[in-house]
């Protein structure tokens, strides 16, 4: 049985590549949200999006964040981790610039936003124990077979680092 996940992107820049991740089938993601509902969670403010958020982690066992050019600067995508870690939840990255978006167009290689996250008891920065992945390929189509061959392996690795800390 698939793992249950939440995927945590940024969907203005990355929605298209998301997609291609999340429709593999690999794992059980959440439900996208579509534009018309994520426009109304937004006009409810902050603690609107706060608890949809915490509604979407309800039963998941792991947040797998898709990296992208602008992932790092995104608010709720580090929230989302800081909220999945706190929760006791595996938390890995997977960089998915090297996926086509619509256009056939790859993305830009983003910071780690695992290092904007710290640790309060020592200072240490997330990155220093979630796995970033970098998927290998020279296309888009492999670096598509890449995550699909690998990304049930990457959850099961980061639920047990989770554990271990």
């Amino acid at each position: 049985m698939a793992r249950k996940v939440f995927f945590s992107f940024y969907y203005a820049g990355d929605g298209w590549r998301a997609s291609q991740v999340r429709n593999m089938g690999a794992l059980e993601g959440n439900s996208p949200c579509s534009d018309n509902d994520w426009e109304t969670v937004k006009k409810g403010g902050d603690k609107a999006i706060e608890n949809w958020i915490a509604k979407q982690l309800v039963g998941r066992s792991c947040t797998v964040v898709l990296v992208g050019g602008e992932t790092s600067n995104r608010k709720w995508v580090i929230h989302e981790i800081s909220k999945s870690w706190n929760e006791v939840k595996g938390v890995l990255g997977i960089r998915i610039h090297g996926l086509q978006d619509s256009a056939k167009n790859l993305g830009v290689f983003g910071p780690n936003p695992f290092d904007l996250v710290t640790f309060k008891k020592d200072g240490k920065k997330l990155s220093s124990v979630v796995k970033l992945y970098n998927p290998s390929g020279s296309t888009s189509n492999d670096v598509y077979q890449t995550i699909k061959d690998n990304i049930a392996s990457w959850v099961e690795e980061a639920i047990t680092i989770r554990a271990k800390h």
